[in-house]
């Protein structure tokens, strides 16, 4: 998937998960495709207010739910420093979108982490 916001394209998602050897690179590199689909998504959909973000991040927040067992199988979880980064990310995809409005508890009020 081809994010077109250069800010989005550019950015390094889940970075600290990836310098952290406890976290698996196979693992965090599932969650950075969450987090790419997302931005796709927005850039297709094209929410127009954040009751209608939230119905993706929500989505999104989902898929990162099912990784739990991914990285417990691997010898991890999403801990508090994943569950950090996960959110930071979710916040700065939201900001690069406009949605300045947005609760970063919100964005992620699905996760069962």
């Amino acid at each position: 998937m081809t994010i077109s916001d250069r800010r989005m394209a550019e950015y390094a998602f889940l970075d600290g998960l990836y310098r952290d050897p406890y976290f698996p690179d196979h693992v965090v590199d599932r969650g950075k495709a969450v987090l790419v689909r997302l931005c796709a998504r927005i850039e297709a959909e094209r929410p127009a207010d954040l009751t209608a973000l939230y119905v993706l991040t929500h989505a999104a927040t989902e898929e990162f739910n099912a990784l739990e067992a991914e990285f417990e199988a691997a010898g991890s979880d999403i801990e508090t420093v994943a569950r950090e980064e996960i959110a930071e990310d979710f916040w700065a995809i939201a900001m690069a979108y406009g949605f300045t409005g947005a609760d970063v508890e919100e964005l992620i009020a699905t996760r069962d982490w």
